[in-house]
Formats: C-alpha cells, structure tokens, sequence
C-alpha cells in the first residue's frame, strides 16, 4: 500500500506542490474522491477551490471500463476502444444520461454561485487516481477551453500509458506513483471507501481540511 487513505495522499500531493504557495491558484476536485483531496490541496497553497464536473462513460457492457467521458458543456471525450467498437447511438444516449447528472451535481454542489473563472488562472486538476485517463482527459480539456494561465494535473496514482496522453494536454503532471502495470487505483490505498456527496459540499463549503495521516 503507497497511501494511508486519500488524506494521506493529498498531503503527499500538496508537498510536491508547495512551490505554488502564494501564488493564489485554483484547484478543481474532480468528484467525488478528488474533491475532499483538493480542499487539502488548496488549503497547503493558500488557493481557491472549486469543482469540475465531468462523468465517465462505461462500456456497454462493463459500465467501470471507461471508453470515454463527458463535461459540463456536453462535450465527449473518447478512448481509442470507445472511437473504435463503443456504438455511436449508445455512446450518445449515455452521454446524455451523464449530463443530466452532472447538472444535479452542480445544483447540489454548488447552488449559491456560479463556477470559478479560470481565465488567465493558475489551475490544479486533482483526482484519487488515473486508470483509463479519459475522464482527466475531458477534465483538462473543459479546463483548456476557459484560458488559464497554467494547467496542471496532480494525482496520487496513475496508468503510464494514461498519463502519456494527458501529458500532451497540460503544462505539467505531479504524479507520485506510474506501476506498470495498474490493476485497481484502490489497491494502492489502504483505506478507499466511497466519498459521499456530503463531504464533497463540505470541502467545498470550506471546512477544515483532515489533518495529515499519521
């Protein structure tokens, strides 16, 4: 096991990221682990946080595999094995289904105010882990879109041939593990139990961070 539990991780995170201290970024959780792990992001350099919302799109018959990924704006994000055998009609009617719960996300998440601007930002994607890559993928994208001034990615774990791809997509990756090969983002946790909805609006309501893993 490489980290106590997501805390645990984050804090690791946060270390590799302290140069940034100061210079008032924003870091986005991606829901629902990666939020809690930015609020401790943001806390440690002293940024802002908010969310970004994007959903996976499983297979269609293996919804954990992912064969691509949609945001916010509706916009799909495709792996080779989703561009290649996932059908188009499929593909766009999860797609659908997946937005209408990321707009339930977003009223849920954050009712009282509109998204960050990101323009001419310093930005930090935070998640608990990459496998496929492709909901990272069309998490940065949707990030690229707004202009900010810096794009990074920081994750705990991650699939080196997931992280090849999203290298060409941002100005950095803080990446603390790449394990060839990667079977489960959870087997390198000791504890990963589901984050509820609950502690995703307390991040970002701004309650204390966890204090570090000990």
């Amino acid at each position: 096991m490489a980290f106590k539990n997501r805390a645990d991780a984050a804090h690791q995170l946060a270390q590799r990221l302290i140069r940034h201290r100061g210079g008032n970024p924003v870091v986005l959780g991606v829901p629902r682990g990666g939020v809690p792990m930015a609020r401790i992001v943001a806390d440690a350099l002293g940024g802002e946080l908010d969310v970004i919302l994007v959903r996976k799109i499983g297979a269609p018959y293996n919804p954990e595999y992912a064969v691509g990924a949609v945001d916010e704006a509706g916009t799909i994000t495709l792996t080779d094995f989703g561009r290649e055998q996932a059908p188009r009609d499929y593909i766009q009617a999860e797609a659908r289904r997946q937005i209408d719960l990321i707009r339930r996300r977003r009223h849920l998440y954050t009712p009282a105010r509109s998204p960050v601007d990101l323009s001419g930002r310093l930005v930090i994607v935070v998640d608990d882990g990459i496998a496929t890559g492709a909901s990272m993928l069309a998490a940065v994208r949707a990030v690229r879109r707004q202009n900010p001034r810096e794009l990074i990615v920081a994750v705990p774990v991650a699939a080196p041939d997931s992280l090849i791809a999203i290298r060409r997509e941002v100005d950095e990756v803080v990446c603390l593990l790449a394990p060839v090969p990667l079977l489960a983002i959870s087997g390198f946790y000791e504890e990963f139990s589901t984050v509820p909805d609950d502690d995703v609006t307390a991040a970002l309501s701004g309650s204390v961070a966890p204090a570090p893993a000990t």
